[in-house]
Formats: C-alpha cells, structure tokens, sequence
C-alpha cells in the first residue's frame, strides 16, 4: 500500500476521534440543558447510541449504505464482514461512518428527552442505525468506496458531509417522535408556554466546546483524504459556527418570549452554524460561509419560536438545530457553491432542483419511516413513561439510579403528605444537598414555634376566628368561635358560613365581590348571628381575604358586641323618655350647652318665655332674659314676674329651671 493511502488511513481514523468527540458533545449538551432528575437517563442513551451503533451498523448499516449499489437504491455487500482482515481502507470508511451513524441517532434523544421509555428508545435507535440511515445514505455517499454510485447523487445532489444525510435525517426522525409522544408534563397549560429550566449550563458549554472540536474531524474527514481541501474546509466550518453564535446572541432578544434560558441561543447558535455549513463548506469562500451561519441562526431562532407556538416541546432545541439549518445548509450549496468545485455539471437552476429533489425525498423516506415505526413501537410497547415517573424523574422510574438530590425531594414529599412540623431531614454533612437539608430543618425550627405562638394566641383570644373558601365553606373555627356559636369546630368544619348568620340575613353572594350580606372586605360591619340554638345576638364582624396555595381564603374576626347593643338600646329608651317628661311638665326648662347658648325649651318655658325652640337654639341665654324691644319681652316679664315673687328662677351650670308660684 503507497504511503500516500497510508497517510488517507491515518487522517481518517484521527477524524473517526475528532467526531467521536461529538458523541461526548452530545451527552454534555443534552444533559446540561435538562432537569437534573434526567441527566442520568440523557447520559444513558447516548452512551447506547454509541455502543448499538458500532454492532448494528457493522451487521446491517454498513452494507445497505457501502455495499455494491442495487440500481443505485440500496448496498447489497459488506454485511458482516471482518473488521480485522478486511481492506484497512474500507474498515477506516466504516469507523469514520458509524460516528456518523451514530450522530444521526442521537439527535433524536435530545428532541424527546425527559419522557421516553429507555427500553423502547432503543428500538428507535435500532430502526435508525439498520435502516433508515443507512438506506438514505446510500442514494448520496454509495460511491465512497467505489461499489456504484446512489441515484440522488447520479442527478447532482451534493451534500459533502451531512446537513440532509446525518443532521437533516436526525431531525426528521426525532419530530415524527415528537408529533407521538407529546410535550413534556407542564409545558404547555392552557395558553401559556412553561419555562422549564435547564440544569447546568456549564455542563451544556462543554458540550458546544466538543462539538467544534469534533466538527473539524467531522468535515475535515469528509474528504476521505488528507488533501488541500482540509484546511480551507476546516476554516469555513469554524467561522459559521462562531458567526452562528454571535448573530444568535444578537437576535435572541426579538425572538426569545423568556419560555426558554437565554443562553440557549449562542449554544445552538453554533451548532446551526456548524450544521448548515456541513453540506457546502468544501465549495464557498469565507465570505459565502459567514452568511450561511448568519442565515442558520434566523431560522433556527424563527423556527423554535414556531415550534412552541404550535404545541412542539423539543427539549434542547434540536429540530431547529438540525432539520432547519439541515435543509438551510443544503439550498445553500446551489446558492453559493462553485460549480466546478462540486462537479457536477449543473447550471444555478439545475443544482437548485436537484437540493430540493434531495432535501424532499430524504425527509419524506426518514419522517415516513420512523413515524410508522414508531406508531408501531407504541401500540406494541408504550413510548412515553406514565405522569408519575416523568415528574419523579427518569433517573429513578427507567434506572434506579438514586442520588442524594433525589432522597431529599423524596423526604420533602413525604414531609408535604404528613404535615408533621416536628419531622426533620437526615443530614449528610459535608454535601450540598446536607446543607439543604441542615437549612430546611432550622427552617422547620423556627416555623414550629411560630406556628405553637399562634395557635396560642388564636387559642386565648376572646374574638371568634373563621376562615372559609371562595365557595363559601367553612375552614377553621377557633374555640372562641365555638364557644360564642355553640358549635365544636369539627361539626361546623365543611358547612357553609351561612349558618352562622341569622337566616334572615342575605345569603353569600359571589366569592369574587367578596359581601357577605352588606359587609365589604377590610372594614368592620354590624351583623346579627346566630348561635346553635337558634338565639340571636348582634356582632361586629371585620373580613380580610389571602390566598393559600393559589386558592382565596377569607378571614372573619367576629366579637360579640350583644351586651353592648342592649345597653345602648335602654340608654336611648331612657333618653326618649326623659324627652317627654321635660317636655310635659308645667314648670319651664331652658338647657344651654357650656358656652351658654340655648338648646332646648320645653313648651312651659316656651310659653313663658315667649320664645320658639327653633328661635332661640344658639341664642344665648341672656337674650331670653333680656330684649331690647320691651312689647315684645315676655322675657322682662319674666323677670319682673321672679321679683314680685310669682315665680322663681334658678339656674345651674347649663340648665334654668322656672318654678311658677300659685
């Protein structure tokens, strides 16, 4: 073998590393940006991406793909074939390919994680590494090895390392999946989209960090040769997806509704960039690379916001990442690439057709497929994990894999059910989730005795306490509350407030305006109640509203003002009373207030006087005794009359009383 094949073999395999690199990418990526519960489950499957891929690939994959061309449809060699013995060529072809392969499959992990069944998601993958890869593979890259050449690429389709055939494939696989399993518990209620955060974001840069590594091998090595191409391609790989990041930083904010992180953008920013480079970046320049990944970002961006719009919960972001930019990068081969570069004798309109031709049949051949294949995965074992296993977390339901973060949301669940104020966590020092734990349980500390201090005061306090929901029904009802009613709070607990009032009183009207008869919330209103045994009695009722679990709550501070009522009743009878009697009796009663001016005249000192209640209020009393006008001073007369000793007058501090003699 010339040294020339042997430095080919030798920059393949380095490839083969580069884009195994990917994988680990992958598995940093998806778990940085999903719930912790699920990181374990993410690793999981792509850990057995990697691993069926290598033996279902080598069994079947390789061949379909590689294999002497069927009419340009489908390889029918290389199906087993010794790895060890065979061409060193054709197993190089074959390791560079099955971390292909294996990209493929894992894209689909990422669109439906946090949902999906682990047993059933290998079934998938198994479907996509035998068959569906393969066989759409074929009809572009048969002639890698020399054994015929696909149709697609007999007509000029070029994709020179995999927007449509790896990355495109992927995306359309993971969305037939979505459009079957459904969005995950909680992000979409109603008309709102849920915010579900990710994890670790760190964890999720490492991940783009391993992709451009991997990129440069998975492009790079897409010559199957060390050749001059190399450099320049690995250039343009790097400027789309760095130009991908910041153009997806700049334009998140006109995009992003805050129902996922921010730092999403840049991170598939780069990936786009780096996907709808993939199938041109042998045949444009710099310049023609910098649009490409500016473009990529704008309809990834536009696309996930689509996507949510329409009900699809892609958990990374990866059908706009791969299906997007896939098909993005591949229209863009006849937009930008020089045809004598790609070879194939089509003019602009010609190369246009034949992307499109590619772009439409690979999609339809990989969502049509997978779609029945999953349909049929579904009816024979169920895709999707139940409710209660997605909200525990798939780490737990799909592989027992218990974590210290897992035991304490288990305690605090159980703490929630009991409602146990005296129960503490287990503390594992020297952890961060020990000092949670240490926290909740001071936290609890300080809770209990606030709790015991209230219940003391609600307990001692001479004031009737009730609390009741929307709908009216009674909640709590201290022992005040009993005591006035006469009811035990376990009795009256659950039944409507009503019965507390006299039944003459206006029953409750909507919880919304919050009137109970005709009294407001925040202000304090005499009402008439009524005790167990049917005694009514007046009471002062004041109504404040909370909320309790997202639920209105209403508070009534209730005193007995009964004895209160009565007292002021009599005093006011007595008042009346003695009204009439001043104003019946024959002697005449003048009443001033403390300045001295006149308020009231019974009628005797009326008809002594001279003088109408309603002339003389105000007045003072010195007028009645005196006027200037003497025809008409009944008071003179008064006067003259107490000193010829026909009457007499006496005066106190603000009343005169005229005693008339005989």
């Amino acid at each position: 073998m010339a040294q020339a094949n042997i430095i080919d073999i030798l920059w393949l395999i380095f490839s083969s590393v580069l884009v195994l690199l990917m994988q680990a990418g992958f598995l940093c990526l998806e778990s940085g940006l999903t719930r912790a519960k699920n990181a374990i489950n993410v690793a999981m499957k792509n850990a057995a991406d990697f691993a069926l891929t290598i033996v279902v690939y080598w069994m079947f994959g390789f061949g379909l793909m590689f294999g002497g061309s069927s009419e340009g449809f489908i390889g029918t060699s290389y199906f087993f074939f010794d790895l060890g013995l065979s061409d060193p060529w054709v197993t190089a072809v074959f390791i560079f390919q099955s971390m292909f392969c294996a990209t493929a499959a894992t894209i689909v992990s990422g669109v439906i994680a946090e949902r999906v069944r682990f047993n059933s998601y290998l079934i998938l993958t198994l479907v996509v590494v035998a068959l569906i890869y393969p066989v759409s593979g074929h009809w572009v890259w048969a002639s890698a090895l020399g054994e015929g050449q696909g149709w697609l690429a007999q007509l000029g389709f070029v994709d020179f390392a995999g927007s449509t055939v790896v990355h495109s494939v992927g995306g359309w696989v993971g969305l037939a999946a979505l459009l079957v399993i459904g969005p995950r518990v909680g992000r979409f209620v109603g008309d709102r989209v849920n915010h579900i955060p990710a994890s670790n974001a760190t964890l999720a840069l490492i991940g783009v960090m391993f992709f451009a590594i991997g990129w440069i091998g998975f492009n790079g090595g897409s010559t199957l040769a060390l050749t001059e191409q190399v450099p320049g391609i690995i250039a343009n790989t790097l400027t789309a997806g760095s130009v991908g990041a910041i153009v997806a930083y700049l334009a998140n904010p006109y995009f992003n509704d805050k129902t996922t992180d921010d730092f999403f953008a840049p991170f598939n920013g780069c990936l786009a960039g780096f996907v709808a480079i993939t199938a041109g970046c042998q045949a444009v320049t710099t310049l023609d690379s910098i649009i490409i990944g500016a473009v990529a970002e704008v309809f990834m961006l536009a696309a996930g916001r689509w996507m949510l719009q329409i009900r699809l919960d892609d958990a990374i972001g990866a059908i706009p990442v791969h299906l997007v930019s896939g098909i993005w990068g591949t229209l863009a081969v006849a937009l930008f690439g020089d045809p004598e570069v790609l070879g194939t004798g089509l003019d602009f309109w010609g190369q246009l057709k034949a992307q499109v031709l590619g772009i439409v049949v690979v999609g339809a051949w990989a969502f049509t497929v997978s779609y029945i294949v999953i349909r049929i995965i579904n009816r024979i074992t169920p895709l999707r994990v139940s409710v209660e296993d997605e909200q525990q977390g798939l780490n737990v339901s799909e592989h027992g894999a218990r974590t210290d973060l897992i035991d304490l949301l288990t305690s605090l669940t159980l703490r929630e059910k009991d409602l146990d104020l005296s129960s503490r966590l287990h503390v594992e020092p020297f952890t961060e989730v020990g000092q949670i734990a240490l926290g909740y349980n001071r936290v609890m500390e300080a809770l209990s005795r606030a709790v015991a201090e209230t219940r003391a005061i609600v307990r001692d306090i001479r004031d009737a306490i009730i609390t009741f929901g929307e709908d009216g029904v009674l909640v709590s009802f201290n022992p005040a509350a009993e005591q006035m009613f006469g009811y035990q709070s376990d009795h009256v607990i659950g039944r409507p407030i009503r019965i507390l009032f006299n039944q003459d009183m206006p029953k409750l009207k909507h919880p919304g305006s919050m009137i109970l008869g005709n009294m407001s919330i925040n202000k304090t209103t005499e009402a008439i109640g009524q005790r167990r045994n049917k005694e009514k009695f007046y009471m002062e009722v004041t109504l404040s509203q909370g909320e309790v679990e997202a639920e209105k709550r209403f508070t009534a501070v209730i005193r007995d003002i009964d004895d209160k009522r009565r007292i002021e009743e009599q005093l006011f009878k007595e008042k009346e009373r003695a009204l009439v009697t001043l104003s019946s009796i024959a002697d005449g009663v003048i009443t001033t207030d403390a300045k001295g001016r006149v308020n009231y005249l019974n009628d005797a000192a009326q008809l002594i006087t001279g003088w109408q209640l309603k002339e003389a209020f105000g007045l003072p009393l010195g007028d009645i005794y005196e006027t200037s006008d003497p025809a008409s001073a009944p008071a003179k007369e008064l006067i003259r009359r107490a000193l010829d000793g026909h009457a007499v007058v006496i005066e106190t501090q603000n009343t005169v009383l005229i005693d008339r003699e005989g």
